[in-house]
């Protein structure tokens, strides 16, 4: 049988990230010693009482379907969240739950965009973004955000890169995979530009919980209600609860446009795992020690392994502020090392070094790659051992 795919899946490129991950688990299960770095995920469990609601639920018969948007009482426990948080204030009918954040963006793109339509996005970005526009019918106008500049993007920059055919802009803050942070004052320049264009702002906070230091997170959001219409809201538990597997996410905005994701929902998921909603509920409503104390045990791996991987041969690295990621530029650890790219590089570590990291070709910078430190301290170690070892045999032969 001859089959003939869709060109716009013909035309996706698959998740860097997932094949290092994948590579990485079947060269562990041949019983080779392999550290993956690669993991976008807490390695925390999810917490107790998240777990035993979701139980509850289960053993009291709430296993049906629920509305396409979400359980009225997940709305609300979501709304309650960003009343708390950001001091934002939305209605029911401006929440969509999804089946994780990345579900709320690919309905948010194929609701929004037309053939054509033009989507910026900042350099290095989360894998998934290009594809899911392109998905859409959408152009990936990419910005390149400078590691002298913390890797962020500049008013300048977006001005240039605005046509007739924008539609929306991207801000992913804390970044994945580099982990810095956008200021009020940065956010406020950038909205600015953006509300006398009229482009659409999307705001990935799924990290928004893992901020260090002096450093606090500001939702673009919050800084005026003109910005507030302006913009989508992307979050969820995924990482601020340790529930990545449980696939609840959410985007808050402007009700048309929450409306016509609703409608595609109704059509696509039918609704949220239901189980998985009530399971949510209990992570907003309830206690956030847990949150907290994976926070802290996030930013005491980063303050011991920063200092021990820039001490590597070749390696600088822009210190993050939040997420559960290291984004070093390692050019110069390749050239030193005798390889072509940074790519081989990366190959050479997960055969030789025996650590998976993940290439940054993948994020859109094809001189770093990325190393996720939710993994145990002891690992993060070993593994940044490793890389030295290997670096400085290499420098020697």
């Amino acid at each position: 049988m001859v089959v003939n795919l869709a060109n716009r899946v013909m035309a996706l490129t698959p998740s860097t990230t997932l094949a290092i991950t994948a590579k990485a688990k079947e060269l562990k299960e041949q019983g080779v010693d392999v550290i993956g770095l690669g993991a976008g995920e807490p390695d925390f469990n999810t917490p107790g009482h998240i777990l035993d609601a979701a139980v509850q639920s289960m053993n009291e018969g709430y296993t049906k379907y629920t509305p396409s948007a979400g359980l009225p009482a997940l709305k609300k426990a979501i709304i309650g969240k960003l009343q708390r948080d950001q001091g934002l204030s939305y209605k029911p009918n401006e929440i969509i739950v999804a089946n994780g954040a990345k579900h709320a963006l690919y309905t948010l793109f194929q609701v929004l965009l037309n053939d054509g339509d033009e989507v910026i996005i900042p350099t290095p970005y989360w894998v998934s973004y290009p594809e899911q526009v392109k998905l859409a019918g959408g152009v990936p106008v990419y910005i390149e955000g400078l590691e002298s500049n913390q890797f962020k993007i500049t008013p300048e920059q977006l001005i240039k890169s605005i046509t007739k055919k924008t539609k929306a802009v991207i801000i992913n803050s804390p970044s994945n995979p580099t982990g810095v942070l956008y200021s009020a004052e940065e956010l406020t320049e950038l909205g600015k530009i953006c509300l006398e264009e009229n482009i659409l702002i999307v705001s990935d906070e799924i990290y928004e919980k893992l901020v260090y230091g002096d450093h606090k997170h500001i939702s673009i959001a919050q800084l005026s209600p003109e910005l507030k219409e302006q913009t989508i809201i992307i979050n969820g538990v995924s990482k601020s609860h340790s529930m990545t597997g449980w696939r609840i996410g959410y985007a808050a905005g402007n009700k048309e446009i929450i409306e016509a994701m609703t409608n595609l929902a109704s059509h696509s998921t039918s609704n949220p795992t239901t189980t998985a909603q009530y399971a949510t509920i209990a992570a907003y409503n309830g206690t956030q020690e847990p949150v907290e104390e994976m926070r802290q045990a996030f930013e005491k791996r980063l303050e011991i392994i920063y200092d021990k991987l820039v001490s590597i041969p070749g390696f600088s690295c822009v210190k993050p502020q939040g997420a559960f990621y290291l984004y070093p530029n390692v050019k110069k650890a390749a050239d030193l090392t005798g390889y072509n790219n940074v790519d081989d590089f990366v190959e050479a570590l997960l055969v030789e070094a025996k650590v998976a990291v993940i290439p940054g070709s993948g994020f859109g910078t094809p001189d770093n790659i990325r190393l996720s430190y939710a993994t145990s301290l002891d690992q993060l170690e070993k593994a940044v051992s490793r890389i030295h070892k290997f670096v400085e045999s290499k420098c020697q032969a």
